[in-house]
């Protein structure tokens, strides 16, 4: 970038595009080593963004009375796209069943990175200084990566 620091917003959208193309790959899967492969690797990607995210957005607008009802609104929508992870990784991924459960998965995610993308960073634009946005994101992108190395050994 041109001299300039990046914002949280431009590293989460970052996130956000590798989540949309592994959903794209893995609802054009077929059952076997491929789909695992690219499911495991979504939910890595879906594990890691959320913890980063939750700590270092979420929790500066939870403490701005603006921020509040967005705020809660986007962790109600991670711990429900956890729970549906939770049920696809303790099913048979060849079973037809599996990929209409990763279509609600899909929908869901699309969903909540739209809201956000188009309600909630617009908001925390307004709530966050302009360092804070770049603080952020250096803490965001150094925590992200710590998780995916975590997430990588825990979901081996």
């Amino acid at each position: 970038m041109s001299g300039k620091s990046e914002t949280i917003f431009e590293v989460l959208r970052e996130s956000h595009q590798i989540q949309r193309s592994l959903m794209r790959k893995l609802l054009l899967s077929s059952p076997g080593e491929h789909r695992d492969h690219v499911f495991r690797g979504l939910c890595i990607e879906l594990a890691a963004h959320e913890a980063a995210e939750e700590r270092y957005l979420y929790c500066d607008m939870l403490m701005d009375d603006r921020g509040l009802h967005s705020s809660r609104d986007a962790l109600a929508d991670h711990h429900k796209m956890d729970e549906i992870v939770e049920d696809l990784q303790g099913s048979d991924h060849g079973k037809r069943g599996w990929i209409a459960t990763v279509r609600k998965l899909s929908k869901e995610l699309h969903d909540h990175l739209r809201e956000e993308e188009k309600i909630f960073f617009q908001l925390a634009g307004k709530i966050l200084s302009e360092s804070k946005k770049t603080q952020l994101a250096k803490k965001y992108r150094r925590n992200y990566i710590q998780m995916h190395k975590k997430y990588e050994e825990e979901f081996a």
